[in-house]
């Protein structure tokens, strides 16, 4: 047994990114630890869904412990920094957020996790945090090290396939029967930087359900959810990563192998 630490800045990003290898290398019998930098603050939530006195932090730890479930986590852990918003927003430079912490300070407090673990793997993002978020970003940067300082052995750098991701925008769309949104210039990366591609189909289920889980912030109204679930696999059933070192070319299928 092996132990897969994987490391997002907000409550939902573990579904959406790495909900199929955490439950695949749950049902692998593998230990899966999952590290979440904030608790989504400032996530956006309808009037009058909150209960009175109840503050979205608070929602959003519930609704992740009930995805966690669902993924098959053993562990989960907050780090404790605050939402910085998204980039160019005035909630970046608020003291407490994410993207304003010390990278070594926070790099020594997930280390800390991963040296306790005795982690075999460690999933963060890519360098530009797949789409600009700053948070996502401050993963990359705070991921990297901490694997540095506690000598975790495979890192594992998850990002979309831009060019799969163009190439099949309009047969997506007509799949899903939604409009496909606007992903923009920075979004994922393309294909020939890829290192790792995972088939999850058989636990697209699963990262559905966690979505479901995270109901503030993915209604049934929403991109993820409104496609049917034939699309939603065309969609979600393939994680990819970044490995330094591996390659060219997607060389690897398997994040615990």
């Amino acid at each position: 047994m092996a132990t897969l630490v994987t490391f997002h800045a907000h409550p939902d990003d573990e579904c959406i990114a790495c909900g199929g290898v955490m439950r695949k290398a749950h049902e692998d019998g593998h230990r899966v630890v999952l590290v979440i930098a904030t608790r989504g603050e400032l996530g956006e939530v309808p009037d009058g869904y909150l209960e009175d006195g109840e503050e979205l932090w608070q929602r959003r730890v519930v609704e992740t412990r009930a995805a966690a479930d669902i993924l098959g986590a053993d562990r989960l852990e907050f780090l404790g920094y605050t939402d910085s918003g998204m980039m160019g927003e005035p909630t970046n430079d608020s003291p407490g957020t994410f993207w304003t912490a010390d990278v070594e300070e926070a790099a020594a407090k997930l280390a800390a996790i991963l040296r306790e673990e005795h982690a075999d793997v460690l999933t963060v993002y890519d360098d530009h945090g797949g789409y600009g978020h700053p948070d996502h970003i401050q993963v990359h940067r705070v991921g990297m090290r901490a694997a540095e300082l506690a000598g975790t052995p495979k890192v594992f750098q998850s990002t979309m396939n831009r060019d799969r991701v163009r190439a099949g925008r309009r047969e997506f769309a007509e799949r899903a029967g939604v409009e496909m949104p606007d992903l923009g210039p920075d979004f994922g990366t393309p294909e020939a930087e890829i290192t790792c591609s995972v088939d999850v189909t058989a636990y697209t289920e699963h990262k559905r359900k966690a979505m479901r889980a995270h109901a503030s912030q993915i209604s049934e109204q929403s991109f993820f959810l409104a496609m049917p679930d034939d699309a939603f696999t065309f969609a979600f059933g393939t994680e990819w990563f970044i490995r330094a070192g591996q390659g060219p070319g997607i060389t690897e299928t398997d994040l615990m192998a």
